[in-house]
């Protein structure tokens, strides 16, 4: 299954599980690509609808991740 946006690539190395951190860098990037504020914020919105994993799943189902 391909993401949501998969011209939108965000690299997620390094994060060691901080989940405000991964929205922080996904939110930005989505930014850049000129995704409208509202599915921005619709996509946090389900990011923190659950645990960590959720998150995870969520921004690989909206993002390309490298």
């Amino acid at each position: 299954m391909s993401p949501k946006y998969p011209h939108v690539t965000v690299e997620l190395q390094g994060q060691d599980g901080n989940p405000f951190m991964i929205l922080g860098r996904v939110g930005k990037a989505l930014r850049s690509a000129g995704v409208p504020d509202s599915e921005i914020t619709e996509f946090r919105n389900e990011a923190m609808s659950g645990d960590y994993d959720h998150v995870l799943q969520t921004v690989l189902a909206t993002v390309e991740v490298s």
